[in-house]
C-alpha cells in the first residue's frame, strides 16, 4: 500500500459551483494513470467523503492522465456552516488515502 499523494503528481480540489466540489488527481504520466485508475474504487472514494456512491461523479480522462471526482458539498458555499469557502481542503482526504498500486 502507498499513500496516493506519494504516487501521483498532485491532488487538488476546488469549488464546482456553490453546491459541488471537484477533486482532481493529476497522475503525471500514462503509466501512473494506468495503475491508479483501478486502485481508486469509486465506492471507496464515496465512503471516504461520506457521500452515497450514486452522488459521486467520476471522470477518467486518459488523454490528460487525470481522474476527477465531483461530489455535493454538505453545505452551500458561503453559508454560515461552510468551513472551506474555496473547496481547497477536500483534496487532503484523498491525497492521504492508501491505494494498492
Amino acid at each position: 500500500m502507498a499513500r496516493l499523494g506519494d504516487v501521483v503528481l498532485k491532488v487538488r480540489s476546488k469549488n464546482a459551483g456553490p453546491f459541488w466540489v471537484t477533486v482532481d488527481v493529476f497522475c503525471g504520466s500514462p503509466e501512473v494513470y494506468a495503475k491508479v485508475v483501478p486502485a481508486l474504487a469509486t465506492g471507496e472514494v464515496a465512503a471516504l467523503y461520506r457521500v452515497e456512491p450514486q452522488h459521486l461523479k467520476r471522470f477518467d480522462i486518459e488523454d490528460l492522465s487525470v481522474i476527477k471526482f465531483s461530489l455535493p458539498r454538505p453545505v452551500v458555499q458561503g453559508s454560515r456552516d461552510d468551513r472551506d469557502m474555496h473547496g481547497a481542503q477536500w483534496a487532503v482526504l484523498l491525497e492521504e488515502a492508501d491505494v494498492r498500486v
